[in-house]
Parts: C-alpha cells; sequence; structure tokens
C-alpha cells in the first residue's frame, strides 16, 4: 500500500476517532422519526427561532419544507423571520466576524449537523448545559467541555449546576435542577427530541424518499426474480 492511500484512510478515519474521544457523559437515545411531519414541523420553528440567528443551514431552502406538509403560506407564516423568500437558502444574519467576535469561534452550519455528530449526542448536549462562572459564556456542558456556545435554551429548561460525586475512587458527575425554566423537564425533552428530528431531517431530506424508492425496487427485483424462475423452469421442463 502506498503512502498516499495511507494518507487517505488517515484522513477519513480522523473525524470519527476525534468524535468517539470527545469526553462526556453516556449518551441519551434520541427518539427520532423523521417520518412524524408533526414532530418535523415543532422542530422547524424551534430551528428558526432559536438556531438560525447564529447558526445557518445553507444547504436548505425554506420551500423544501412542504415535504413535511406544510404550503408555501405556511412556510412563510411560521418560518420565514428575516423577509426571506420561500426559494431563498436557510442562512443566518450573523456575519463571521461578529461570531469570532462575540463567542471566540464561527458558529458552525448545521446543514449536517446530526449527520456528523449524531442523533444521539445531539439529544444529550442540548440537555447537558450547566451554569459554570469560570467560562466566557457563563455555562458549560458535560458532553462538549467548555464548549464556546451559550445555552440559548435556559428559559425553557431553567439552570442546572454541577454535582461531582466519587464512587469507587471514581468522579461520578451528573446535574440537578436548581432554577426551573418555562418547562417541564419531560415538555423540555420533547422540545429537543423534536428538533433534534428535524436536525437529522435536515441532513438528508430526501432519506424517506429514497427508502420508500428503495423498497419498492427491491419488491420490483423479486418479482422479477419470481418471473424468471417460472420462465426458467417453464424454458427447460422439455429437456428435463
Amino acid at each position: 500500500m502506498n503512502k498516499t492511500k495511507i494518507f487517505l484512510i488517515i484522513l477519513c478515519m480522523a473525524p470519527m476517532s476525534l468524535f468517539a474521544a470527545e469526553p462526556g457523559m453516556p449518551l441519551d437515545k434520541a427518539p427520532v422519526d423523521t417520518t412524524d411531519n408533526e414532530s418535523l414541523q415543532r422542530g422547524a420553528e424551534a430551528f428558526v427561532n432559536y438556531c438560525l440567528t447564529c447558526h445557518g443551514a445553507s444547504f436548505m431552502r425554506y420551500n423544501r419544507h412542504r415535504d413535511i406538509g406544510l404550503n408555501e403560506a405556511e412556510v412563510a407564516e411560521k418560518l420565514i423571520l428575516t423577509g426571506q423568500k420561500p426559494g431563498d437558502l436557510m442562512l443566518t444574519a450573523m456575519r463571521k466576524n461578529e461570531g469570532e467576535e462575540w463567542l471566540g469561534v464561527e458558529p458552525p452550519d448545521l446543514s449536517v449537523i446530526a449527520r456528523a455528530k449524531g442523533a444521539d449526542w445531539l439529544y444529550t448536549y442540548l440537555r447537558a448545559f450547566y451554569r459554570d462562572e469560570t467560562t466566557v459564556p457563563g455555562w458549560n456542558n458535560l458532553v462538549f467541555d467548555r464548549v464556546a456556545m451559550p445555552h440559548v435554551l435556559y428559559e425553557l429548561q431553567g439552570e442546572q449546576k454541577l454535582v461531582v460525586k466519587t464512587a469507587g475512587g471514581k468522579e461520578v458527575k451528573s446535574l440537578e435542577l436548581v432554577k426551573p425554566g418555562l418547562m417541564t423537564a419531560s415538555e423540555y425533552d420533547q422540545f429537543v427530541a423534536d428538533l433534534v428530528n428535524y436536525m437529522v431531517y435536515l441532513g438528508e431530506p430526501a432519506a424517506n424518499d429514497r427508502k420508500r424508492l428503495g423498497i419498492m425496487v427491491m419488491i420490483f427485483l423479486l418479482g422479477m426474480l419470481g418471473l424468471t424462475y417460472v420462465l426458467y423452469r417453464e424454458y427447460w421442463k422439455d429437456i428435463h
């Protein structure tokens, strides 16, 4: 194997190793169902209200939300908050230099964040913020230590504090709610589930169509296999 091939293999494996090595608490299972249009619609509204200010989704157009059951009037009413047109891309209003100045780093585009990090990672991350006055934004996260992003959903979830206990000679970290938010814990979990479900959809809006087409193709091929076998038997019956 030449050096070029070795380099390409290492390059492809690097992102996976970085994600696998990232410290944090065990990930919770995200209740993802991209066939649930009502959940996707709620997630889309949450995304434009709480995420799109800083993060873009530059691979997605507003009018693509017709695929999840919204008509053009509903798209304009519920999702377009900045005077854009239905055919426009979902771009953030924050400039690169503004993000670097306010947060220390440019907020990433979220078009394929669910494919890069995984739904379980996002679901756990958005529920794992806690107050930490030693950081610049005043927040920290059990999944992403010293993250630059502030907890933009704290009014909904409330404020949590870090609790560290020692068990078996090891530190065990957990979170305790010290200031309730506008939502109960179960309501906030459902809110985050809808948001993560939408971000999974955002990574590949045509995924459901692709899966349906794949099933139809497999059924067609199995049907053709049966017909081919019948034709084979009919063709060779006199010979055998």
